[in-house]
């Protein structure tokens, strides 16, 4: 199984290569948000070192969120393009899970986390591979809330930690601990992982959809307008 993963959804882009088992090429990039103009050379500069050609890939994966709607949007349509392009299923992978999948931790509670903006995080909870807490978008006490109860020992990760950081610490005390920087972002080489493992649940290039915890900003505005409006 030779398979192409790629992630766009928040702010690093990232791709790898998984051939028959093992990370064969990983690459990651902190570049603004530039992903619609990066994430497609950074793909064919993947299968250049890889050594493998589009022809070859079985299995396309994508992180489809929680995380940035532009960002997400990209990566689902550049997976969706080469799905229909070379008439093969990809996988839709989790970003938070994804993102916990790439640290290493015994018996701590796992919490990826992502700056949703306007004061809330996209987040979930996860322990020696299992799901604690399903992905939400939460105001950081409301999330801090509902994982205080499921441990004692807690490991954040994320591009949220490094907005609420602080906030964290005085909640949680010497109960938290934060991954180290070169951790602390979604690891292309996870999506690769975890779409591996899920590879039974592939689907075709129309299936593929973006996973979104709450509407587009442009939405939200609109219902809002549209309400006043109507008193």
């Amino acid at each position: 199984m030779i398979i192409l993963a790629i992630d766009t959804s928040g702010p690093v882009a990232g791709v790898s290569v998984w051939c028959d088992g093992a990370i064969r090429y990983e690459a990651a990039a902190v570049n603004k948000m530039t992903h619609s103009e990066n994430i497609m050379p950074m793909v064919e500069e993947a299968l250049l070192r890889a050594g493998v050609t589009k022809e070859q890939l079985t299995l396309l994966a994508v992180t489809v969120g929680p995380g940035s709607f532009t960002g997400v949007r990209i990566g689902v349509t550049a997976v969706k393009a080469l799905s229909h392009a070379l008439g093969i299923p990809c996988v839709a992978v989790d970003a938070l899970e994804a993102t916990a999948a790439g640290l290493e931790a015994q018996d701590e509670i796992v919490c990826p986390i992502q700056d949703a903006r306007v004061q809330q995080v996209y987040g979930a909870a996860f322990c020696n591979g299992k799901r604690l807490l399903d992905d939400c978008v939460l105001k950081l006490p409301e999330y801090l809330d509902k994982i205080s109860p499921l441990g004692e020992r807690f490991l954040f990760t994320g591009d949220g930690v490094a907005v609420y950081r602080q906030q964290i610490a005085d909640c949680l005390g010497d109960r938290v601990r934060f991954a180290a920087a070169p951790c602390a972002y979604l690891r292309p080489a996870a999506v690769a992982a975890l779409a591996a493992r899920d590879a039974d649940k592939a689907v075709d290039y129309l299936t593929l959809q973006p996973l979104y915890l709450r509407a587009p900003q442009a939405e939200r505005e609109r219902a809002a307008r549209e309400a006043k409006q109507h008193g």
